[in-house]
């Protein structure tokens, strides 16, 4: 399997990392795009599945996150985040089908494109553990551990302690290899974050602390996402953790509200981070979505 690193335009200038595995079948490509905070190596497992059953794959580095550029502005809204999307969605091919997977940010940045573009461009979506309506509590942890340690790791191991306990639903590793994909190495040897400050302190400061502003807030977020969501046409899977604190159960009856076609799974065991809990489960659910929609 060879991977192709390619460097994709945004239409505002901004240049995105992506990973893409070419495949000649005539199955529709597959765009993955990864939660906030992440990177397309959150991807790699699953789109390597994907390409053994067929696919062509792209997954790609949110502007501020990974390889990809920083946004000096600070211009991390929802509707940069599409309009990058739709602009990876026209790099990969732009006439043929594609189907798209997002998790949390991700999902978010799926529902922004059907804002700004028409609901044809997607063959089909995967949603991950992500609803126009998040729990406030969930949305402030996430948030909260992105904005913490701004000034990074004195080790590896430290950033091992940190990420575990953040994240109790997976073993903490031995091998801390994996974390250079999400850590790099400053000049004083501290371990810094693979992402742009700014995309926590310039969005979503109004969850870093408990205010009285933080419902009002995200909820303006749910009710832009809602109107995302009717919109949509394509075949839909809502991917939920059974443990999420972000997705709630009534939730996702709101979202199948919104969008009456849209399937539904819960994958036993896993909270927010459903690909990284328990990637088979997750992996297996996308496939034989995909194979029987597309």
């Amino acid at each position: 399997m060879t991977i192709i690193e390619e460097r994709i335009r945004a239409a505002d200038g901004i240049t995105l990392a992506a990973d893409c595995y070419r495949h000649d079948s005539d199955r529709p490509a597959v765009v993955l795009l990864h939660g906030g905070g992440q990177n397309r190596h959150a991807w790699a497992a699953t789109a390597r599945r994907l390409h053994t059953h067929g696919y062509s794959v792209i997954a790609y580095d949110a502007r501020g996150h990974g390889d990809s550029d920083w946004d000096t502005d600070g211009r991390y809204h929802v509707e940069q985040l599409a309009s990058d999307l739709i602009s990876v969605r026209a790099h990969v091919s732009p006439d043929a089908p594609v189907a798209v997977v997002g998790a949390s940010l991700g999902g978010m940045t799926i529902l922004g494109t059907h804002l700004l573009a028409s609901p044809d461009l997607w063959q089909a979506i995967v949603l991950v553990d992500i609803t126009p309506r998040m729990e406030l509590h969930g949305a402030r942890r996430v948030v909260s551990f992105m904005a913490a340690h701004p000034d990074g790791f004195r080790t590896l191991d430290h950033a091992a302690d940190v990420i575990a306990g953040y994240n109790p639903h997976r073993a903490r590793p031995d091998n801390l290899e994996g974390l250079h994909k999400v850590l790099h190495r400053r000049s004083d040897g501290r371990w810094i974050w693979r992402w742009d400050p700014a995309f926590v302190n310039s969005n979503f400061a109004f969850l870093q602390h408990d205010s009285a502003d933080g419902a009002e807030e995200l909820d303006a977020i749910g009710q832009l996402l809602i109107q995302g969501a009717r919109n949509i046409t394509a075949p839909a899977l809502l991917v939920r953790g059974a443990l999420s604190d972000v997705v709630s159960q009534e939730s996702v009856e709101e979202f199948v509200q919104l969008v009456p076609h849209a399937e539904t799974v819960n994958v036993t065991g896993t909270g927010h981070m459903v690909a990284g809990d328990n990637n088979d489960a997750f992996t297996e659910a996308v496939i034989e979505f995909l194979d029987r929609t597309t």
